[in-house]
């Protein structure tokens, strides 16, 4: 599929253009999903004692939150190349938002992880966002819009982590009165009804691509017909570049995962000054120190797709690939340096330099994803975001075992983050590769110096 009038350049404030609409409506739909996902993390203190759970059930439920989003990624990178981002974020919304709000009616362990499960659907936004942005945006820039937009959504993990505990402590249980039992519940109510309410939006507000619809293109002649997606998925199925990003994407998005689950736990459970707060504040307050990790997706990703161009502009597709490794390389030794502190005014800093690199390193890995194979873009995006939460799953067994304390389980994962690092000199590009993505981009860049403002379909 060949595209015109792609953006060669982000502006912020532009909400008129197609190119725009879709990067801002992309970034908040993406930022409602991830709130809604992990919008009863750092109220699982409340829901522990409500129904008892044991470290075990606990595990359970952060591996369940996760494990259903890996075959939802790769359906619905699918079903994006058959029906395009925009009906398919809008199916996503109004569907997800269905177990979100009915995780309040759980009565027991085995429904609420019915529920938790059900929720990690929505998990698959990330997927429809990073393929929106890329059917959108110029070579030039494609790798920090994706990153941009992806990093934006990605903050939704921190601020859940602040604003939920408010939303329960402050508004539901202080101001209105209810139960710690109840608070809970209307809080996770009111997170799926916005994911509903931006389902709807989603539809109105944006298009498929800065030419039109799927629907339109394929009329005339300039997309290929449904039929094609089932050999497009096998095609980057047989790719090893995109199964060498799925496990670099679980090495870093999985990590992220991992620590929006259990950040508040773990700060409630191994740092005594938590234990002496009252409850309700307590977990107030670990929420904040906790939702200082996602925060930082406001531009550390950012700054992964930034650079990835950047390096890309100077020394090609290889470049990418190099500053890819660097910055999985420090994250696995900052993950390692974080799980060895147990002082609060040490393991704070510690979190927000760890949090640098790992979102970095997730806006490194889509500033390749984008060049991996243009015809089976959805089928790439799908699998290497589902390698996000097949880490998460992963790293979820290392933290329900009775045996392994929190800060050894993070320090194990930090070995073993530095050891995949290595695995992104396995990613290559034919010579032909570089000279048309050299092409392209310096097209685009000649293009934006000419051009000042979009060309809108």
């Amino acid at each position: 599929m060949k595209l015109q009038n792609q953006a060669t350049r982000i502006r912020l404030f532009d909400v008129s253009s197609p190119q725009m609409r879709a990067f801002h409506m992309s970034w908040f739909a993406f930022f409602l999903c991830f709130f809604a996902w992990f919008g009863i993390a750092p109220l699982m203190k409340v829901v522990r004692e409500e129904m008892a759970l044991t470290k075990d059930q606990i595990g359970w439920c952060i591996i369940g939150s996760v494990a259903i989003t890996v075959g939802a990624r790769l359906f619905i990178g699918w079903f994006c190349d058959r029906v395009g981002p925009r009906i398919a974020y809008t199916w996503l919304l109004l569907l997800g938002s269905i177990p979100v709000i009915a995780i309040g009616f759980a009565d027991s362990f085995e429904s609420f992880l019915f529920f938790r499960v059900g929720i990690g659907v929505i998990g698959a936004s990330f997927v429809i966002t990073q393929y929106h942005t890329s059917l959108m945006f110029a070579p030039n820039c494609v790798g920090t819009a994706n990153a941009t937009s992806a990093g934006w959504g990605n903050m939704g993990g921190g601020v859940t982590q602040m604003i939920m505990p408010l939303l329960f402590g402050a508004v539901f249980v202080r101001l209105i009165g209810l139960a710690p039992e109840a608070g809970w519940r209307a809080s996770m109510a009111v997170a799926g009804s916005l994911c509903a309410l931006t389902g709807i939006a989603y539809f109105f507000l944006t298009q498929d691509t800065p030419d039109g619809s799927f629907k339109e293109l394929r009329i005339r002649g300039l997309l290929p017909e449904n039929k094609s997606g089932k050999g497009l998925f096998l095609e980057a199925c047989n790719d090893h570049r995109v199964w060498a990003l799925f496990v670099i994407y679980g090495a870093c998005f999985g990590i992220e995962l991992t620590i929006n689950n259990v950040a508040a736990l773990y700060f409630l459970d191994y740092f005594a000054c938590f234990q002496e707060m009252d409850p309700v504040k307590a977990v107030s307050a670990a929420g904040l120190i906790a939702g200082l990790f996602g925060l930082m997706n406001l531009f550390a990703r950012t700054l992964g797709g930034y650079f990835g161009d950047k390096f890309g502009m100077r020394w090609g597709l290889s470049g990418r690939v190099k500053w890819l490794f660097l910055v999985l390389f420090c994250e696995g030794l900052a993950l390692m340096t974080f799980s060895q502190t147990n002082a609060l005014a040490m393991a704070i800093p510690a979190l927000i330099v760890f949090s640098l690199f790992v979102q970095m390193s997730e806006g490194a890995t889509f500033s390749v994803v984008p060049f991996i194979n243009k015809r089976a873009l959805g089928s790439v995006s799908g699998i290497v975001g589902a390698g996000g939460n097949a880490g998460a799953v992963a790293a979820g067994f290392l933290f329900k075992m009775q045996t392994i304390s929190w800060p050894t389980a993070f320090f194990v994962l930090g070995a073993i983050v530095t050891c995949c690092s290595f695995l992104s000199f396995t990613v290559n590009f034919s010579e032909a590769a570089e000279s048309d993505a050299m092409t392209a981009i310096n097209a685009a860049r000649m293009q934006s110096l000419s051009t000042p403002e979009f060309i809108n379909a």
